[in-house]
């Protein structure tokens, strides 16, 4: 009796021991299933907020043009019978530049001077007479008469004849010939175009509220893609006298000095204008900022104190944001300096989100970013 109780107790421990190991396999199973269901590491970029010299700005597009330019072309209609100059070539304001075809015109300008002096001859004869009383006043008067009508047609027809000649209205650099010898010439068509390059103007808009930011005398700065890396200096010269009605926006026009003539009229030309004083805020790259209607936010990359995780992971947080400069963004509170953000890959992560940082690619954070050329 007392073995078989033996035996039956020794089953009973076996049984409880295959149930205890069955029970260990399975939770191990099930831990292994949960392990394998968690999130796995996200690959982000990163970046440290760094504090940043700022300098508030408004950033504009304007043309180059000369202070003085134009298109030259004649009064008169006539066939090209010289030119006397190159193209490309500087030129002192009078210079003679091209000359029409114009004989018959100085033929009948000598005819009406030879027409005036003999009016001038009657008149000084006449004078002669009056005082003797061989004519009456009404002749000489009539004789004066004549001569200032004759001198009247001379100067017209002297006009006719200069308007032929094609002189440089002011100093400047000349452009491309448009015209050839013996080439008939209809009234206003452009011969060639002059500029004067040691000065030229920038027009450009800014919003209405730039009125009270900007001022006569303001430095201004511009961006030219012919001379990359290069700014150019001036200042603001004039406003004009109203704000455009369908856009709001004001025009302005600022001064550079072009004294080696790198800048020709026509340029695009990106102008910036400072505003207010110079300040530091925590800078970031706008691809940091996850923009929500109920905030804008960054995840952070920290190491991560809860059991059984190890590494980076994310932490989500709030914060306010100001100006934009390029492609970068001023936080004006909610971050500290030093601390180590996502730049990219924000999309998968939420609070707690295991982080695979990876930095190969660099993320786009330059205050004055210029299109690449394609």
């Amino acid at each position: 009796m007392l073995k078989r109780m033996i035996v039956m107790l020794c089953v009973v421990g076996a049984v409880f021991a295959a149930l205890a190991w069955f029970v260990n396999f399975r939770a191990g199973m099930i831990r292994q299933a949960m392990a394998s269901l968690a999130d796995p590491p996200q690959t982000v970029s990163t970046t440290a907020a760094v504090l940043s010299d700022w300098q508030s700005g408004l950033t504009a597009i304007g043309t180059f043009r000369a202070v003085n330019g134009a298109d030259l072309s004649l009064q008169q209609s006539g066939i090209v019978d010289s030119i006397h100059f190159e193209s490309g070539k500087d030129v002192a304001a009078g210079d003679v530049l091209v000359d029409l075809r114009k004989e018959d015109d100085v033929a009948k300008l000598q005819s009406l001077q030879a027409t005036a002096d003999g009016f001038a001859i009657t008149l000084r004869r006449d004078q002669g007479q009056l005082k003797i009383n061989a004519v009456s006043q009404a002749t000489v008067d009539n004789d004066v008469v004549n001569q200032r009508n004759a001198l009247a047609l001379v100067a017209q027809q002297q006009a006719l004849v200069d308007q032929k000649t094609l002189k440089a209205p002011f100093a400047g650099r000349l452009g491309v010939r448009q015209v050839d010898v013996g080439q008939y010439l209809t009234a206003g068509t452009t011969i060639v175009t002059l500029q004067a390059l040691d000065r030229l103007y920038v027009d450009f808009t800014l919003p209405q509220r730039a009125v009270d930011q900007v001022k006569v005398g303001q430095e201004v700065a511009a961006r030219i893609d012919a001379f990359p890396g290069r700014t150019f200096n001036g200042v603001v010269q004039a406003f004009n006298s109203k704000v455009d009605q369908t856009s709001r926006n004001v025009q302005i026009r600022a001064i550079f000095d072009n004294t080696d003539r790198k800048l020709l009229p026509g340029m695009f030309a990106r102008i910036d204008v400072t505003i207010g004083h110079a300040t530091s805020y925590v800078t970031l790259p706008q691809t940091a900022i996850v923009y929500n209607t109920y905030g804008d936010s960054v995840f952070l990359a920290v190491k991560s104190d809860a059991p059984g995780k190890e590494g980076m992971v994310a932490r989500q947080t709030f914060i306010k944001t100001g100006a934009t400069r390029g492609d970068q963004v001023a936080v004006i509170s909610g971050l500290d300096r030093g601390a180590t953000v996502v730049t990219a890959g924000q999309i998968k992560l939420r609070n707690g989100s295991l982080l695979k940082v990876d930095n190969s690619i660099p993320v786009a954070n330059d205050p004055n970013p210029v299109p690449a050329d394609q």
